[in-house]
């Protein structure tokens, strides 16, 4: 049953062109044979009408007088003319009459830039469109594909009626070919600022300036078209009439260097499938990229959300054989920019999910290829999946897919062996301990290989579909975390979609091959491919699958690590996070990567000074990566404290979806807190590291990582949910608010217990932090719940008593007195203050926890 569906795009790919059909810099001289064509965009009434106004539109002329013998014709889906028109470098498309009102996409890539001006394989843009023929126009049309309805469902015209395409651009026609094809100039897409596919935003840039920009490629092939432009844009500077010297950075917005920035911006135009794939209703049980839309011409006489998966279309060659050989496999081709060395840790990477595609039933269904020695082949032509060799600090991956199905269409991936996610020092950091090829820097190359193959691996996981898997961190025992055996079989965590990277819980004494210290394809990897891509033979139709697709789901029952991320729970599940490893019992996973963190600390030295003669770079820069690495390691923790364990069930299924983490476990975590993260460690503070670093600063890093924990654990929303589960499950099951926040300033102010004791500095920044975090409950807007006020003030009143009971000790010494004292007459303020203020920007961004980016 055919189906009207509206989608926006918001994915694209890396497309580029193959065949160079000649760049000019200057206008074009005319072919004297000929007549002078009339350019009707060469005066404002003609562009009026160009522009596809009421006004009449000029008639289109001979095509012989057009299309001249100066122009160069590429045969493809279109022909595409590139010559003189106007004494101007054009672009004409001739298009065939069968090609109008059919689905395309068109995908903006930026292929080179200028420094500081987005990045070398930055998508910009993505729409569905369509060309029409009106009259002697072509109207360019965007598609979205939104909402649905049956083509014979009588709702079908109102979904029409609710969904007129938008014009992006109408074309005059300038002539027509013998068989009555249409040929218009396109030029002014590509080098005019079409909002839809303007770059300016994504490189930050204003306005392009013409003198500086050209034509340079284009190409067709039998299913798409490419065009590259080199394009200069001013930048903020530029505009205001500012100066901007080319080696700052505040001549141009967004980053952009200079006045100035010139980019090779690539357009690829490529017709979708004329059969669309049968698409799969997603599952919230495992974890795919998803295309969504609403349907309004269901029986249940009401608008229903759907979503569909998005995966590359695999069919066997041999439908009733268990397993087969793919009709079409996917395949990704290296690069040719890669240097040869890693090519084999990039195919390693690509086919380490072969596996998991033979769990679907498909043998040989993904493979890694050396690009072909073609010169019409590029890496950015959107009919092929990439690995793009991008000396980049970040990971990036993506795709032309169909929202009429979910196929992926292909998907570019951009890799990089620092990069910072999967770097050398991350890796010295959280393995050293456990690999002696790790313990000197630089890493030798068989173990960068290794980190480029865990990064390619994980993102051909998201270029195959899969979201990442943040539960999967929490899903072994603590002792398979630290078993060789178990992790030789089954990796340290069980999916690669996941944010773990390296196993930093186990122990030196455990005896990990250092082969099985970083994540690898797993079990759940090896589930969610099966779902998401094992043909259902007997299902002709979408819903005919979702009887088996809920069998398989309810694997998850009886094997837990099979299980995906609990949809909205990221924030209050203590076994979703970003960078844990054994958060099942992340109070014990967490005393052992401390452990390891004072090995690493030991190690920092002989790591970082085999390079005679060289800066302490190195040293300041894991110096840095083991602080991150402390916070890190105590986020799991703190999650601990008002969390709600979940999975994600569905009707049929048996238990809750969300389960309060029981009040023992939570007290626990924040003694755990107040004993490791409230004091400070020692390697912050080794004096033969900082005197090397810096001239100052230990003090206040201390106090920074610290008070970050602090805020979290102190977040609004953790004290209303601990509220909350008190009111549900009664308070011998639920951790209440009243006994937290006292537990917690008792270890925090541990010092007024005893009086007379000495508060050190550390201490009392920390305990300054903390005043800090009852002011802004009490006094920052937007103002917190009634009952977080309440509890607030009894604490500060409580406190004020204890601190009167300090002062009155005659064995202070004059720091910690007049720290008393001050503490005092802060509460004072606090409790009477006179102007409320809102929340400093940083307070707000630690409340919600840490902000450090994770694999994309």
């Amino acid at each position: 049953m055919a189906r009207y569906r509206i989608r926006s795009w918001v994915l694209a790919v890396a497309c580029t062109a193959a065949v160079v059909v000649g760049a000019s810099a200057r206008p074009v001289a005319q072919d004297p044979t000929t007549p002078p064509v009339q350019d009707p965009t060469a005066d404002p009434a003609a562009a009026g009408r160009a522009g596809g106004g009421r006004g009449a539109v000029q008639a289109p002329r001979p095509y012989a007088q057009v299309v001249t013998s100066a122009f160069k014709t590429e045969s493809g889906i279109f022909k595409v003319h590139r010559g003189p028109l106007n004494n101007t470098d054009s672009v004409l498309f001739e298009i065939p009459k069968n090609e109008l009102d059919k689905d395309f996409v068109w995908n903006v890539h930026v292929k080179k830039t200028t420094i500081g001006a987005g990045y070398g394989g930055q998508n910009v843009s993505s729409h569905v469109i369509r060309w029409i023929k009106r009259g002697d126009r072509i109207l360019l049309e965007s598609k979205d594909y939104s909402i649905v309805a049956s083509e014979d469902d009588v709702v079908a015209q109102a979904v029409e009626n609710s969904n007129y395409p938008t014009i992006i651009r109408a074309f005059p026609v300038l002539a027509y070919a013998a068989n009555g094809d249409a040929v218009i100039d396109v030029s002014p897409l590509y080098m005019e600022q079409t909002p839809e596919f303007s770059a300016a935003a994504a490189i930050g840039g204003r306005g392009a300036d013409n003198s500086r920009s050209f034509l340079e490629r284009a190409v067709a092939f039998p299913e798409n078209i490419n065009i590259e432009v080199t394009l200069t844009f001013t930048g903020a500077a530029a505009a205001a009439g500012g100066g901007g010297g080319g080696g700052g950075r505040g001549g141009g917005a967004a980053g952009m260097r200079g006045s100035s920035g010139t980019v090779l911006i690539h357009h690829s135009m490529m017709k979708l499938p004329e059969k669309p794939m049968m698409s799969r209703q997603f599952d919230e049980r495992v974890g795919y990229e998803t295309e969504a839309y609403v349907d309004f011409g269901t029986d249940e006489d009401r608008s229903v959300r759907e979503r569909i998966i998005t995966r590359f279309r695999l069919e066997k060659k041999d439908p009733s054989a268990a397993m087969s050989d793919p009709v079409k496999p996917i395949v990704f081709y290296i690069d040719p920019a890669t240097p040869a060395k890693w090519t084999k840790y990039i195919k390693a990477g690509v086919e380490a999910w072969q596996p998991a595609f033979e769990a679907a039933g498909f043998k040989n269904a993904i493979q890694a290829l050396p690009a072909p020695a073609d010169p019409n082949w590029s890496a950015e032509d959107a009919r092929y999946s990439v690995v793009r060799w991008a000396p980049t600090r970040t990971e990036n991956q993506s795709f032309v897919s169909d929202s009429r199905s979910g196929e992926i269409l292909s998907a570019s991936i951009d890799v990089y062996p620092n990069v910072d996610t999967f770097g050398p020092n991350w890796y010295f950091v959280q393995a050293a301990p456990l690999d002696k090829r790790a313990q000197t820097l630089p890493l030798p190359d068989d173990v960068n290989g290794a980190l480029l193959q865990l990064q390619v691996s994980h993102q051909i996981g998201h270029a195959l579909g899969l979201q990442h898997n943040l539960k999967a961190s929490s899903l072994y025992t603590l002792a398979q975390v630290r078993d060789p055996k178990w992790v030789k079989e089954n990796g340290f965590v069980p999916s690669i979609m996941d944010e773990a990277r390296f196993n930093y819980v186990a122990q030196p004494a455990d005896n990990i091959d250092p082969a099985d210290l970083m994540a690898k394809v797993g079990p759940y990897d090896r589930f969610a491919i099966m779902w998401g891509y094992k043909p259902i033979a007997t299902a002709k139709a979408p819903k005919e699958e979702h009887a088996t697709l809920d069998q398989w789901a309810r694997q998850q029952d009886a094997t837990p690590y099979l299980r995906f991320s609990t949809e909205g729970a990221s924030a209050v599940d203590p076994g979703e996070n970003a960078d844990g490893v054994g958060d099942a019992d992340a109070v014990a996973a967490t005393a052992r990567g401390l452990k390891n963190l004072k090995l690493v600390s030991d190690m920092l030295f002989p790591a970082t000074s085999t390079k005679v003669g060289d800066p302490w770079d190195d040293l300041t820069a894991v110096f840095n990566q083991m602080v991150g690495q402390w916070s890190a390691e105590m986020t799991p923790v703190v999650k601990i404290i008002g969390g709600e364990e979940s999975q994600q069930v569905h009707i049929g299924q048996q238990g809750l979806r969300f389960k309060t983490v029981p009040k023992a476990r939570q007290a626990a975590a924040v003694q755990f807190l107040l004993t490791n993260a409230f004091t400070p460690p020692a390697f912050m503070i080794n004096t033969e590291v900082l005197r090397r670093i810096q001239a100052s600063g230990a003090v206040e890093r201390v106090h920074a990582a610290q008070s970050a924990i602090l805020t979290s654990l102190l977040q609004n929303q953790r004290l209303d949910r601990m509220t909350e589960q008190v009111m549900i499950d009664g308070a011998t099951v639920a951790y209440s608010p009243l006994q937290f926040l006292t537990d917690v300033r008792s270890g925090i102010w541990s010092e007024l217990a005893t009086p007379g004791t000495t508060i050190s500095l550390y201490r009392r920044n920390l305990q300054r932090a903390y005043l800090e975090n009852l002011d802004l409950k009490l006094n920052a807007l937007p103002a917190p719940s009634e009952e977080i006020r309440m509890l607030v003030k009894g604490e500060l009143h409580a406190l004020d008593g204890q601190l009167k009971t300090a002062l009155a000790a005659t064995t202070l010494d004059e720091s910690t007195r007049r720290h008393l004292a001050d503490a005092r007459e802060e509460i004072t303020t606090i409790l009477d203050p006179r102007v409320p203020r809102p929340e400093p920007a940083a307070a707000a961004a630690a409340a919600g926890g840490r902000g450090r980016g994770g694999l994309r």
